[in-house]
This record gives C-alpha cells, sequence and structure tokens, in this order.
C-alpha cells in the first residue's frame, strides 16, 4: 500500500489545496508516483472527468501537480450547496440526492465503505497518497460527525497530519495552539508537525514565536511557506481572489459575482492574459462601462437570475447589451440570457421564469444532469474556428430558437447561441485551449482600435505546468522535506 501525508488546517482558506498540490507535484519532481485524496470536498467549483463523472476541482488541480489523470476515487463525496441549509450530494462522481445538512450527518456514516474503498483502491496504485482534509479538525461540534474528512479519515488509513495555519488573517499561533489544544491526545500525536502559510517578509522574525509554540504544543514546526507568486486556480468562491479588483489593462472585463457562482475558474485564463484585465462585480455601480460583460455558471440558476433582477444588475447588463457591449453567458449565464426558464420537475424553484432576453432560446430543466467531457469548434464569428476541449455540467436543456450556434461539438451536435455581440455556450473551460482566448483579447482589442501586444497565447496547459513548478519550488524551499518523508515511512511501518 502507498505511503501517505495528510495535510489539514487551522480554518478554511488556509492553504490546504495549495499545499497538497504543491506536495503532489514535489513527489512527482522525486519520482514517485502520486495522487491526491479528499474524502469530503464542499464546493460548486467542480470538474467533469473523462468518463462524465464529476468531482471537486481542487483534487483535480492536484492530480494534473501530479501528472496524472483526474479520478473520482480522488475526491469520492462531494457536496454543492444549493441554500444555505441544503447541498447537492455526488458519490463517487454520480448525484446521490439533496439533502439538508441534518439529513446528512445522520446517513454520513453509511459512506464510510465507499469512501475507504475509494483510498484503498488508489494506495494499491500509486506509491504516494497525498490527503487534503477539509475545514478544521478542532470544530468540536462536528466530532462525531467526523467519519473521513479529518482526524476521521487519518484514523481510517493510519496517516500523518501537516497542520497548516494562515499568517496572512493574523493570529496564526492562536490557530495552530489553539487547534492543537483542541484536539483528543491521540489526534495531536498523529500531527507530524505545524506549518505556517502565506508569509511576507523575512522568517527569521518568528523565530521567537516559532520556538514559544513548539514548547507549549511539543510539535515542531516544518515550515513557514511564502505567500506564493504562483497562480493556481482556487478551490471555491470563498477566494480572496474574487474580492480583488484586478489590475488595470488595456481591455477591462467584467464577471457578474453571482450568489451561487460555480466554475469561476473558466475565467483564469482570462486573468493571465496580459491584454485582459478581469474583475468581480456584485452591484450596478461597480460594474461601470466593461469592453465586456461575463454571466458565470451559477449552482441555482433561477434563484441567481431573480438576485441578478432584484439588484438592479440585470438593467445594468441590458443597458449596455443595447449600446453593443459584448455579453458572453457560460452555463447557467447562458441560461439567463435566453427567453424564458422553465422548471415543470422542481429542479431548481419550479415555476417559469422570463429571461433578460438578449439570445433567442428557451431552457427546459429537468432533474437529469448532464455531465460530459467534449471538444469543440466555434462556429460563431468574430470567434470562428477556434478550438475548446471542455465540460458541460448542467440541469435542463436549452433550445435556440433564431441566431446561429455558438459551437459545434465533436460529435456534430451544435452548441449554444450567439445574436449580434451576445453569445452563450454551455462549456466549461471554453478558455483553457488559449485560441478562443486569443480570439476574443484580439476582437476586443481591435473594437478600441488597438493591437494584439501578442502573437499567440500560451495554452492553459502550460501556463498551468509552470505554475505547478513556481509552487512546488516556493514549498521545497520552505518546507522540511526529510521530515516530511520520515513521518510518512514511521506511519508506513505501523
Amino acid at each position: 500500500m502507498a505511503r501517505c501525508i495528510m495535510v489539514q488546517g487551522t480554518m478554511s482558506g488556509a492553504g490546504k489545496s495549495l499545499l497538497a498540490a504543491a506536495l503532489c507535484r514535489i513527489f512527482r519532481q522525486d519520482g514517485w508516483r502520486t495522487a491526491p485524496f479528499k474524502g469530503q470536498n464542499m464546493a460548486l467549483n467542480s470538474y467533469i472527468t473523462r468518463d462524465g463523472l464529476e468531482m471537486g476541482r481542487a483534487q483535480a488541480v492536484q492530480a494534473q501537480a501530479a501528472g496524472v489523470e483526474p479520478d473520482v476515487r480522488m475526491n469520492p463525496v462531494l457536496l454543492k450547496p444549493s441554500s444555505d441549509t441544503g447541498s447537492q450530494l455526488i458519490v463517487l462522481g454520480e448525484v446521490r440526492g439533496q439533502y439538508e445538512a441534518a439529513g446528512y450527518f445522520r446517513m454520513k456514516k453509511s459512506l464510510v465503505p465507499e469512501v475507504l474503498g475509494a483510498y484503498e483502491s488508489l494506495a494499491a496504485e500509486y506509491d504516494i497518497i497525498v490527503i487534503e482534509g477539509a475545514g478544521s479538525p478542532a470544530e468540536i461540534n462536528l466530532r462525531n460527525a467526523d467519519s473521513f474528512v479529518n482526524m476521521g479519515l487519518a484514523e481510517l488509513v493510519n496517516a500523518p497530519v501537516l497542520l497548516v495555519g494562515d499568517i496572512d488573517r493574523g493570529g496564526v499561533f492562536a490557530q495552530l495552539y489553539g487547534t492543537a489544544a483542541l484536539l483528543e491526545p491521540h489526534e495531536r500525536e498523529r500531527i507530524a508537525g505545524l506549518v505556517i502559510n502565506k508569509f511576507r517578509g523575512d522568517p527569521a522574525l518568528l523565530k521567537p514565536g516559532l520556538a514559544m509554540l513548539e514548547e507549549r504544543t511539543g510539535i515542531p514546526v516544518l515550515g513557514v511557506i511564502p505567500y506564493t507568486r504562483a497562480d493556481i486556480d482556487d478551490e471555491d468562491s470563498l477566494s480572496p481572489r474574487l474580492e480583488e479588483t484586478r489590475a488595470r489593462r488595456a481591455v477591462d472585463v467584467a464577471v457578474i459575482r453571482l450568489p451561487r457562482i460555480s466554475n469561476f475558474t473558466d475565467f483564469s485564463p482570462l486573468e493571465s492574459h496580459s491584454a485582459l484585465g478581469v474583475r468581480y462585480v456584485d452591484g450596478p455601480a461597480a460594474l461601470g462601462m466593461p469592453d465586456l460583460v461575463i454571466l458565470p455558471g451559477t449552482k441555482s440558476t433561477m434563484d441567481d437570475l431573480l438576485w441578478l433582477r432584484q439588484s438592479g444588475l440585470e438593467a445594468a447588463v441590458l443597458k449596455l447589451a443595447a449600446a453593443g457591449i459584448p455579453v458572453l453567458g457560460v452555463c447557467g449565464g447562458y441560461q439567463m440570457l435566453g427567453q424564458t426558464l422553465s422548471d415543470p420537475e422542481g429542479a431548481e424553484r419550479g415555476g417559469t421564469l422570463r429571461g433578460m432576453g438578449l439570445l433567442p432560446c428557451e431552457t427546459v430543466f429537468s432533474l437529469q444532469k448532464t455531465r460530459t467531457r467534449t471538444a469543440a469548434a466555434v462556429t460563431a464569428e468574430p470567434f470562428s474556428g477556434a478550438e475548446i476541449d471542455g465540460y458541460e455540467i448542467h440541469m435542463g436543456l436549452t433550445r435556440r430558437t433564431g441566431g446561429v450556434p455558438f459551437c459545434r461539438l465533436e460529435n456534430g451536435q451544435e452548441d449554444g447561441a450567439a445574436a449580434g455581440t451576445v453569445f452563450g455556450t454551455y462549456l466549461h473551460g471554453l478558455f483553457d485551449s488559449g485560441t478562443l482566448t486569443e480570439r476574443l483579447a484580439a476582437w476586443l482589442l481591435g473594437r478600441k482600435g488597438l493591437s494584439s501586444q501578442e502573437a499567440a497565447v500560451e495554452s492553459r496547459r502550460a501556463y498551468q505546468e509552470r505554475q505547478y513548478d513556481l509552487l512546488a519550488a516556493d514549498v521545497r524551499s520552505s518546507l522540511d522535506m526529510a521530515a516530511v518523508y520520515g513521518a510518512m515511512d514511521r506511519y508506513a511501518r505501523k
């Protein structure tokens, strides 16, 4: 069976996903066959595997960092929040149902055999498994429900643990000390080392605090990780990146930050383009006069369309579209741009809603979920000929009643719609190949009388590979990897 290491955090957002990705890359660089694993993930950013199954995007990113194909066994349980108290439950890539929190906690232990089976099958194929926890292991109100998330999973698979704290938010010593203090003695013994993440400055300034932390917890500090310069896809919409205003560039791209935004990593390739400034907005005043408006995917299209209408953003977008400002809708955003949205089976909220009316299409929701990876070629001008390697995740079907299709899928079917300067498609990952990014940037620059600064745009995969190497270099230089290997060896012998 494979050796393993588990990354747990003092809180959500402490940097578990990035550290796990870095370890996956480092182990790959060291010649080990490595796979990521997270027993339970809660996120709206999901990924479709080549066999049409759904998993958390964070584990897909970690798999890519490890140089292996994403596999649903790497994230056997995915919760996609649909309300403040309920989530869609996906087990081994398939929808298992809709659960309120209390109902899920009651049935959660029944999933242990499937989670453990997924882990064990990976462990039989790989040399090292990098495991990511969720939230914090010190959520004492949830301890009895920790069947396969943090320490519960660590005990199931006998994994040593790295406990990560986020110094960028402040209070990192209290985070680490308090988390360790709230654990049971046998859980605390499982922590092989403490890690301080997202540090800006001279690590020497931390030495007195590190010594005191080690003395009071009895646990060594194995590293102080710098605030990384690597650009890695974020796990979910709680990421600080959505709060940032991007640096001013030649072209201003405004992405509407819907309350239930999903798969916003679709636009990461745009953010890395030197001519495109991407910002996320949640009100009419912040929208301003961009060069392009994007309506992203959402877990609840109808509810977010009502929010768009009530917030005044719908009226603002319609005004911009009437003035000739291009509008692009992806997945749920595409559905919003149509004439009507009908939900006869109650897949979302039931009933019928008027769409924004910018595209000649009608959407009918159903309980059946479309999940597929596909290649496509854009047919709509001015992007005709651009190649896409993407995937679909949506409920229901959209019928085009006019205009032209946005693209043609590899199976010959049409997808999406285009009318004037308004475009819509179901395809996530549409910018990853780089060709559509290049066409879009050149078109938007041309509309402003500017010329493209680059002859070609680097493919998303090539860009990601460089970023994984940057991340690994940052972590390798600041984390005691000998201690990490030593901890894995000790637990493998137990």
